[in-house]
């Protein structure tokens, strides 16, 4: 294993296993399935809040299509992250099938803020190690949290805030790469007038489409050329 790409996936790590606990526990409390589903579930769909979701819906005796709808709407933002590494994943030959299929929003924030000093092919497969190893601590926290779920009985509260604070820090790493604010006030603005204005199942969705439409907005701007420029 790659020490550089294991210190780079540590907060991931610290956010990935408690998390994936919860899901496990979460998923024996709520189903009645043998243990090792949960960490199935992580290896075939790898969605943490989709697969949490995707639980207490087949709990509540949801049919499958409005599961997969459910979780579509959910991941639906992970189309306008593959957008914008369309450049960097080409040329990936086998991996790049993976890179799509394992890109949450804990890897994507690494994978577009962490240093790239190697060689395109190089960092591509740094890119497929750092995917492989987030995967992994996940599916480990699934299948502890299921196991211990499945055997053991104990108050788990609290133990969902592993997420928040997982989400703190990349966005700390995001602002020291990017080295504006814009972004992240952006975003803030966004899903507080999601959370006003829209019905809980659709705030997240709302508040990422209001986000991407404002730096949408903010790149157009920058691109096009200042009236001074136009007439120089």
């Amino acid at each position: 294993m790659n020490p550089t790409l294991f210190r780079q996936t540590l907060p991931i790590l610290f956010g990935y296993l408690p998390l994936g606990m919860a899901f496990g526990v979460l998923f024996t409390a709520q189903l009645d399935y043998a243990w090792w589903y949960a960490p199935l579930m992580g290896i075939t769909i790898f969605a943490g809040a989709g697969q949490i979701l995707s639980v207490s819906l087949i709990a509540a005796q949801a049919g499958l299509l409005e599961v997969f709808l459910a979780m579509f709407v959910l991941n639906a933002r992970h189309l306008f992250y593959g957008l914008s590494l369309l450049g960097q994943f080409r040329g990936a030959g086998w991996r790049k099938a993976y890179l799509i299929f394992g890109l949450t929003d804990e890897t994507y924030s690494l994978l577009t803020s962490r240093p790239r000093p190697g060689s395109r092919e190089q960092e591509q497969r740094n890119d497929f190690m750092i995917t492989l190893l987030n995967q992994c601590y996940w599916v480990a926290g699934c299948a502890i949290g299921a196991l211990l779920g499945d055997n053991i009985s104990f108050d788990s509260t609290g133990i969902e805030f592993a997420l928040v604070a997982l989400f703190i820090v990349l966005t700390i790493e995001q602002y020291k790469a990017l080295g504006e604010t814009f972004p992240l006030w952006t975003g803030a603005l966004a899903a507080a007038v999601a959370v006003a204005l829209l019905p809980d199942a659709h705030q997240l969705i709302g508040a990422v489409v209001l986000a991407t439409g404002a730096l949408l907005l903010q790149y157009q701007r920058r691109k096009s050329p200042s009236p001074e420029q136009s007439h120089g």
